[in-house]
């Protein structure tokens, strides 16, 4: 079942997807579990695209902002459309979670929002990678450059394995390198 449902998601677009089980989110923050979505959940599916490494390299910048801006809605398209056939194919519930809005939690003195679940721990806990220096999804083949977005189920589904530390020992080129030496402690000071 798990890889017929990482073929969807790769035939509906997706670069990556991994699983999680549900015991793997205990220690989500009160309010941002998945559970607190959806209380039948049991597993996560993560999902992501990623934006083409040469948008990195060229200027102007408009070309990444405008691509950036729409991983999210493509992302959510996939995720939609993997939901309604997980549901028809295995007879299960299937939620899926927009990758970046609704927003319910707003921190206008630190400038932090929180989506209805984390997605980058969500990425990890489902096996596409390591929370990086930069406090950024690291993925071995994709680096930082995915959006993620998920799907709750009620399926049993088996979890894929956790990813190891992809930051290199001693690597500071994602702090060192931040105009605004605002990474720090795997944090970014928004302000």
């Amino acid at each position: 079942m798990e890889r017929k449902i990482k073929e969807l998601a790769h035939q509906l677009g997706a670069d990556v997807c991994g699983i999680g089980s549900i015991r793997r989110f205990e220690n989500a923050p009160a309010g941002f579990s998945p559970l607190d979505l959806f209380d039948k959940c049991k597993s996560v599916i993560a999902l992501g695209i990623a934006l083409p490494k040469a948008l990195y390299e060229v200027p102007p910048r408009l070309l990444y902002g405008h691509f950036n801006g729409k991983t999210c809605s493509v992302l959510d398209d996939i995720g939609l459309k993997l939901a309604k056939e997980l549901e028809k194919e295995f007879h299960c519930l299937a939620v899926p979670v927009p990758c970046d809005s609704p927003m319910e939690y707003w921190d206008a003195e630190n400038m932090t929002a929180k989506g209805l679940i984390s997605m980058k721990h969500t990425a990890v806990l489902c096996g596409l990678g390591s929370i990086g220096k930069s406090s950024l999804l690291i993925n071995a083949e994709y680096g930082n450059r995915l959006t993620i977005g998920a799907i709750l189920t009620d399926l049993e589904l088996e979890s894929d394995d956790l990813q190891p530390d992809l930051c290199i020992a001693g690597c500071s080129k994602c702090i060192d390198s931040c105009p605004a030496q605002a990474i720090k402690d795997m944090r970014v000071n928004q302000k």
